[in-house]
């Protein structure tokens, strides 16, 4: 009786060890999944326009960096989507929804397309995961050109709006169109809406002005740093409140230094599909936390002329929605918000 009663109670004391040994195991696995299996695959990084405009070049550095620094150990390629100032890209994350694998880059157009009515989806249809950096706009003309600074540009569409042909790379209402709108409106040029803008989303803005067929381009200043530096390009100035970047980039003046009294900021950052998993955020949260402390981002965004300009996702989130107001108002004034 006494060993049958001993050797039931080894049974159950054996089996309470196996069940808690069991729950230890699987919380173990659970913390492992989130912590440090993922990123399991190829993540999917997506610049929302053509090769070599704004938008790739900050994708392309942020998966060089994570790639140089090791913070980051899977593939990481860039897709190009462009169209629609953004709209085609944005589209595609809503058909990726929840999904842990896919990254994009934004800036304003994320806000403009969506308060002109380009697109239904905002940025509240995405994960906002960080603000990176802040960069700047800039007006540039051929090395031929008859304008030698922005303020020559203004005076001849004081004339007449209709004698400078203006371009960019984003579609009309968007980033580039607004940037210049904005400077023209502050130094004093009327009839705003008479401008002529072409938008070339392909990126192609520079070429058709090296090509003659456009007066000046406005655009970003790191899309338009290595056609400076090669002498290609001619460019009569910037948006930011004080000269930026380095060699060539710092000589160029701002539009406050030529009278104009404006300034834009050109914001940029990344975000998920919407209903991205809380633990891929965190993880992207945390990763590109470290790599803008990195020698080699932070060398990037001088040779750009960036200004760092990191936030997490809670903060991008307020940040994102004081900006939306204040596209509101500049959308208001031309004319062309929804």
């Amino acid at each position: 009786m006494l060993k049958r009663f001993s050797f039931i109670l080894t049974i159950f004391l054996l089996s309470i060890v196996l069940v808690v040994a069991g729950c230890s195991s699987s919380k173990q696995t659970s913390g492992n999944a989130s912590d440090i299996k993922y990123p399991k695959k190829a993540m999917e990084f997506i610049a929302p326009a053509g090769a070599g405009g704004g938008w790739d070049l900050t994708i392309r550095t942020v998966a060089k960096t994570l790639e140089d620094t090791k913070l980051v150990s899977v593939p990481m390629p860039v897709t190009n989507k462009p169209g629609g100032g953004g709209g085609v890209a944005l589209a595609y994350l809503q058909e990726k929804k929840g999904s842990d694998s896919i990254i994009a880059v934004y800036s304003p157009p994320l806000l403009l397309i969506n308060l002109t009515g380009a697109t239904n989806y905002s940025y509240k249809d995405t994960t906002p995961i960080a603000k990176l950096i802040t960069d700047y706009g800039a007006f540039a003309v051929s090395k031929n050109s008859p304008y030698n600074s922005l303020k020559d540009v203004m005076e001849a569409l004081k004339k007449d709006p209709k004698s400078v042909k203006i371009g960019g790379n984003s579609s009309a209402g968007s980033m580039d169109h607004i940037q210049f709108l904005l400077m023209a409106k502050a130094a004093g040029v009327k009839n705003l809406r008479d401008i002529d803008y072409v938008s070339f989303q392909d990126n192609s803005g520079a070429a058709q002005v090296m090509g003659g067929h456009l007066d000046l381009l406005t655009s970003g200043l790191g899309e338009v740093r290595a056609l400076a530096e090669s002498g290609q390009l001619k460019v009569l100035a910037t948006t930011a409140p004080k000269r930026v970047g380095t060699g060539v980039l710092a000589t160029i003046p701002t539009a406050k230094e030529q009278g104009i009294d404006a300034t834009f900021e050109n914001w940029r950052g990344l975000f998920g599909p919407p209903g991205m998993p809380d633990y891929a955020l965190k993880y992207w949260e945390d990763t590109l936390a470290k790599m803008v402390e990195t020698p080699e981002w932070k060398k990037a965004a001088e040779n750009n002329g960036w200004d760092l300009a990191f936030a997490k996702s809670e903060e991008f989130k307020k940040f994102l929605e004081e900006q939306n107001e204040k596209y509101k108002e500049i959308l208001q004034e031309i004319g062309m918000l929804k």
